[in-house]
């Protein structure tokens, strides 16, 4: 039998599998919200499950007087730093996890084809962190600040830096590269005036910009690149 014939056939997926990052971030992200979503129908926990979201909200949520508390005083107890970070794994419905999920799938696999495993978690991380002390700094709201958005719109800055250097490349208008956030943003805009408008787009926002700019340094090549283009200026 002729070596050709031994040799198995290679098996082509036609659909890349996600990055483990971001099945591992949806996994964290769905599992607790199913645990909450089962614990309010009764299904686990018993009696007190019905307050297992109220009570993670509590001890879990970025709350803005918390941190002020914590600036004036000079104070910065581990539990409440956290929050910067655990504060995305928190959400006030299912449906605003699936909104979350459905955005960090798609928004994801895009970025994590391209960064590393790392990077990509240090966008939605990062850009989380950044998004909730704009929060604080920049607003006086008392209500708590939670779900994963302001991670996911730093993938969506992520997406954009990609974008944006495709566009100079082809040499084309690197201004369309921001369509994408800027349609978003319409939407926001749009459901503000129609149902109230909710102080935490503010965090979304920092999360866009804290992703876009940390991309030039995590993104493959982002070091050299970032010098070129200081060099050239």
């Amino acid at each position: 039998m002729s070596e050709d014939h031994e040799k198995s056939p290679e098996i082509i997926s036609p659909v890349n599998p996600l990055p483990p990052v971001v099945v591992a971030l949806f996994l964290i992200i769905i599992g607790i919200e199913a645990t909450f979503t089962l614990a309010t129908r009764g299904i686990i926990g018993g009696p007190a499950g019905i307050g297992w979201r109220l009570d993670a909200m509590q001890s879990y949520a970025f709350s803005g007087p918390i941190f002020d508390w914590m600036w004036n005083n000079g104070q910065w107890p581990t539990e409440h730093l956290m929050r910067f970070v655990s504060y995305l794994f928190i959400h006030v419905s299912f449906t605003h996890a699936l909104f979350v999920c459905v955005m960090l799938l798609a928004l994801g696999k895009m970025v994590g084809e391209v960064f590393s495993g790392f990077a990509t978690l240090s966008v939605f991380v990062v850009s989380g962190a950044v998004g909730a002390l704009a929060y604080a700094v920049l607003l006086d709201d008392q209500a708590p600040l939670v779900g994963g958005f302001p991670g996911v719109y730093g993938l969506i800055g992520a997406f954009t830096y990609l974008l944006w250097l495709r566009l100079g490349e082809l040499g084309a208008q690197q201004v369309r590269a921001f369509t994408l956030i800027g349609f978003l943003m319409g939407i926001q805009l749009v459901f503000g005036l129609l149902f109230g408008v909710q102080n935490d787009w503010l965090a979304d926002v920092f999360g866009f910009a804290t992703g876009f700019l940390l991309s030039f340094v995590v993104s493959p090549g982002g070091f050299q690149r970032l010098r070129e283009m200081v060099q050239r200026d």
